[in-house]
């Protein structure tokens, strides 16, 4: 998130000072040079403009600011394509960890660009442009300030639209046999691999509903998110789940998901470090983010875990929180692991320093579709990835 209090300046075309709150999700910049364009801009002076690092306010059509932005993206796109040289003979490939480092460049530098196209915004969320849609709810269920102007990317403000799509419609999550709506800035349960390992799975013995009353602690759910997976282990028959997080919006959007499904009574979302208290319990889930590396922006906190910071505490404290004959599921990609970013052998490392076996491990292969996209820059690592639920039981 920007600084709360940021804002832009800028001269309208009465040549009056203008002023209004900076807004970004994504963290970026307050830019330093703004200029007011409206239908009449080609999209060539609208990209060397926004290259040269120049917002564009626009004031026109909001229609026609959608195409320019993705005329501006064909632009990007092309200039990638020229720019590249042929192979030498034969090619000399980059590692993996370079291609991968490199491919989150070119989306931080097409981020960027594509980010100087500006939208304002009158108090209440109203975009004051001809043919712009009502997207006061939208953005008000982003955290946008309801009761004054601010500016905003359009090309943040058309990710905040489709959240809103994707909160209403939910996500059909066949393992629950429901669909999960998650909120903006709140990780989808769209890859279902790893909600279908979770259902899978054998439950420990006490885990089972046979063992665990309404009104005890059968299972920890760590990261809960949209709450799928906590929900996941009510519909397996676990009497109770507690589900926590640090995200303010993954507490709210779990909560909502959990009174959805009727559960309420049967998961208690707390905010939490990880681990609540200091109690065992006979399971522990987690779904950690599996890329160890530095998030781009806030957004990104559920894909990037720098340096494996959750990975690591989870591991570690996982022991102190399993009942005699527990086991803490540990759901991982191995994607780090193809792109050179983590070894197997560091995490079985982990695991043998934390005090705790595997007593087993289940496999699923993505199902996503750019496992089959050749064009992808990550490509190969992708088409290996398998994701693992890890049983983990403590020493």
């Amino acid at each position: 998130m920007t600084p709360a209090r940021a804002v832009l300046d800028w001269t309208d075309e009465n040549s009056e000072t203008r002023s209004a709150l900076w807004r970004s999700e994504s963290g970026a910049q307050l830019p330093a040079r703004v200029v007011v364009a409206d239908d009449r801009v080609k999209a060539d002076v609208a990209y060397r403009l926004a290259c040269e690092g120049t917002a564009i306010l626009w004031r026109g059509d909001f229609q026609n600011a959608r195409q320019l932005l993705a005329a501006m993206g064909r632009r990007m796109d092309r200039r990638r394509r020229v720019s590249v040289p042929s192979p030498p003979s034969p090619p000399l490939l980059p590692s993996p960890a370079v291609a991968f480092h490199r491919y989150r460049q070119t989306r931080a530098q097409r981020a960027r660009t594509l980010g100087m196209l500006l939208v304002p915004f009158e108090a209440g969320c109203v975009i004051p442009l001809r043919r712009a849609p009502d997207v006061r709810q939208a953005c008000v269920e982003a955290g946008c300030p309801a009761d004054e102007a601010f500016v905003l990317s359009l090309r943040e403000l058309l990710g905040v639209i489709s959240a809103r799509e994707w909160r209403e419609k939910g996500v059909a999550v066949s393992a629950l046999g429901a669909r999960i709506h998650p909120h903006y800035g709140v990780f989808s349960p769209v890859r279902g691999e790893y909600v279908d390992l979770v259902a899978r799975a054998p439950l420990p013995a006490l885990g089972s509903a046979h063992d665990i009353g309404a009104h005890d602690i059968g299972a920890y759910d760590i990261g809960t998110g949209t709450g799928v997976l906590a929900a996941l282990l009510v519909r397996r028959g676990v009497g109770r789940v507690v589900a926590t997080d640090q995200d303010p919006r993954a507490l709210a959007c779990a909560r909502e998901n959990l009174t959805r499904l009727g559960l309420t009574g049967r998961v208690d979302v707390v905010e939490a470090d990880l681990f609540p208290a200091e109690h065992r319990v006979p399971l522990v889930v987690c779904n950690p983010p599996w890329i160890p590396a530095q998030p781009g922006s806030p957004l990104e906190y559920a894909v990037y875990d720098p340096g494996s910071r959750m990975l690591r505490a989870f591991v570690g404290r996982l022991a102190a929180h399993l009942q005699p004959g527990g086991e803490g599921w540990l759901v991982l990609s191995d994607l780090a692991e193809h792109l050179g970013l983590r070894t197997r052998e560091e995490l079985l490392t982990l695991f043998d320093a934390s005090g705790v076996d595997v007593a087993g491990r289940l496999d699923a292969k993505p199902r996503h579709p750019r496992v089959s996209d050749r064009t992808d820059p990550l490509h190969a690592a992708r088409a290996a990835e398998t994701t693992s639920l890890w049983r983990l039981t403590a020493r």
